[in-house]
């Protein structure tokens, strides 16, 4: 059996029951090196396997052998594996083993973890979007911004910022600024369920030039987004 599972933020309190259940029942956990360190402390007692960044595919085949020869492997993704992961990869692998069981188990992606800390940005319609154009051409990217930005959705907006990818938040903020306020409510959470997490809430208008990394979501308010007590709010809309 291969499990495909989301791990949320990676800390015992950030995985679902079922997540937890799923790695216990399996002899193998195989993932990336960054999330297999954080799995050790709550797991110690279970054999690991890793590779490195943008080594997914050969992460995935290693998994599938290694479950074709009987074993029970947990495949491992921050969040859920579903969202960003790496359960699609796993699926269209999966043809070539054809006699191998699988299971994808979801997990809290970032984007409901990092919602939480900063109160409840996206309750009403809202949008995922990656910005790391690694696999998406980022002319795509720009059209999905725009389309968030017409529709008057809340955004999470994941992958914000890297070494190499210095300007792709600033574009987004630029679109979106065509139809939203400079002062449209927005948020930041970073290192969500880790050491240092934090989060702060900030305009739009701030957070063009605001200075982020990959560990980082990003939530951008709707026209109707509020700041309550402290709290990034999008109202559903109810009667007060």
């Amino acid at each position: 059996m291969l499990y495909i599972v989301g791990i949320g933020c990676g800390s015992a309190e950030g995985m679902t029951g079922e997540a937890r259940d799923a790695i216990e029942r399996s002899s193998l956990i195989v993932g990336y090196t960054v999330y297999n360190e954080l799995l050790r402390p709550v797991f110690p007692d279970k054999k690991y396997h890793e590779t490195g960044m943008r080594q997914e595919k050969e992460r995935v085949i290693f998994a599938l052998e290694q479950a074709a020869c009987g074993l029970d492997v947990s495949l491992v993704c921050s969040g859920d594996a579903g969202v960003y992961g790496m359960a699609c990869l796993a699926y269209e692998l999966a043809e070539n083993y054809r006699d191998v069981q699988i299971k994808a188990v979801p997990g809290v992606t970032a984007a409901l973890s990092g919602a939480a800390l900063l109160g409840s940005p996206l309750t009403n319609d809202f949008a995922v979007i990656s910005l790391s154009d690694l696999l998406t051409p980022w002319e795509i990217i720009e059209k999905r911004v725009e389309g968030a930005a017409i529709g008057d959705l809340a955004i999470a907006i994941y992958n914000p910022m890297s070494h190499k990818r210095t300007e792709n938040l600033r574009k987004a903020c630029d679109i979106i600024l065509k139809y939203r306020d400079a002062d449209t409510p927005c948020g930041i959470a970073t290192n969500i369920g880790r050491e240092g997490e934090n989060c702060r809430i900030l305009t739009l208008g701030e957070l063009k030039d605001s200075v982020v990394d990959m560990f980082t979501t990003v939530f951008i308010g709707s026209s109707a987004t509020r700041i309550i007590n402290g709290k990034l709010v999008t109202p559903r809309g109810y009667r007060l």
